[in-house]
């Protein structure tokens, strides 16, 4: 998706609500698989206001990823992935806190910055379906039978790899991108897509350029919710994990009194996402027949100084 495109949707947005999304609540419909990981809490501070405290144990927070494909929405067809850096708290509630959202979509990149106080950027996704040997269950699905549902997986033939890869003002080698290997979501209506159930998700944004406010908002979900096997994700980038959150944190915080601070924070910040999504997976919730209502965010607080998480 071209610069210039982008620059037009913002040019537009900025006299408006975001073209297509009029007044809230925007209603979302697709499909999505929410992957939930072990995240080191020293990675998701990085991302998070000083305001909130982490929730966290032994050296843990709880984060991970929102993978969805809307094939019905404000901003028409178009594909998401939020990586979500850990929970944080302000009483009297507790909130997941986006570390980095990509979309394949101009006008729900802005929508998301604007709007909503998202740290959005623009990325391809690239599809694949391949065919696999069906198994025979899994030894690696300790945390999944500790709680009875271990062997409730859906273990289909196919698989479906994912490559997303941020395309917004950068060149193809140094693009942000990280790959998934999943299950195909199930399309068939006679197949079973697990119990209908409703649920709220709320989430805390801003801190952005574009919205340096910190925000609240709230996700209003009904879908049909099954357990599946975690996505295996790896990215291409070189350098391996520990050193890429070593040089990342070093980044973030040589930034401060450097003149390049935006872009330098943009690039650890990349590194720590590929941290989060490479992290220790715990439970993996396909939703299907999703219906997602996202309320207008509220101001938690005003704009503070300390603004970190821009969109480039």
């Amino acid at each position: 998706m071209p610069y210039s495109n982008l620059m037009e949707a913002e040019g537009k947005s900025s006299s408006s609500s975001s073209s297509g999304y009029g007044k809230p609540p925007w209603i979302f419909k697709g499909r999505a698989l929410y992957q939930l990981h072990l995240v080191k809490a020293e990675i998701a501070r990085a991302f998070i206001p000083k305001e909130f405290r982490l929730v966290e144990a032994f050296g843990y927070t709880l984060g991970g990823f929102f993978l969805a494909n809307y094939d019905d929405s404000p901003a028409g067809v178009f594909d998401e992935l939020v990586v979500i850096a850990g929970i944080v708290w302000n009483p009297p509630t507790s909130c997941a806190w986006a570390a980095r959202v990509l979309v394949n979509s101009d006008e729900a990149c802005v929508h998301g910055r604007k709007a909503v106080g998202l740290p959005s950027h623009v990325a391809r996704f690239s599809k694949r379906i391949t065919a696999i040997p069906s198994q025979q269950g899994s030894k690696n699905n300790g945390f999944l039978n500790m709680i009875g549902i271990g062997n409730t997986f859906n273990s289909p033939k196919d698989r479906l790899d994912v490559q997303v890869t941020e395309i917004h003002g950068r060149t193809s080698a140094d693009a942000w991108s990280v790959n998934l290997n999943t299950a195909v979501p199930v399309m068939k209506p006679e197949k079973w897509m697990g119990p209908a159930i409703k649920m709220s998700l709320p989430s805390f944004s801003g801190h952005t350029v574009y919205n340096p406010n910190l925000l609240k908002y709230s996700c209003q979900i009904e879908c049909r919710v099954r357990a599946v096997k975690p996505a295996k994700v790896s990215s291409p980038s070189p350098g391996t994990e520990k050193e890429k959150e070593s040089s990342s944190r070093h980044q973030i915080l040589s930034s401060m009194e450097s003149t390049t601070a935006v872009e330098t924070i943009e690039n650890g910040e990349e590194n720590l996402c590929v941290s989060v999504m490479l992290s220790k997976p715990v439970l993996a919730l396909e939703f299907n027949c999703l219906n997602m209502q996202v309320e207008a965010p509220i101001v938690v607080s005003p704009h503070s100084k300390n603004t970190i998480g821009g969109c480039s």
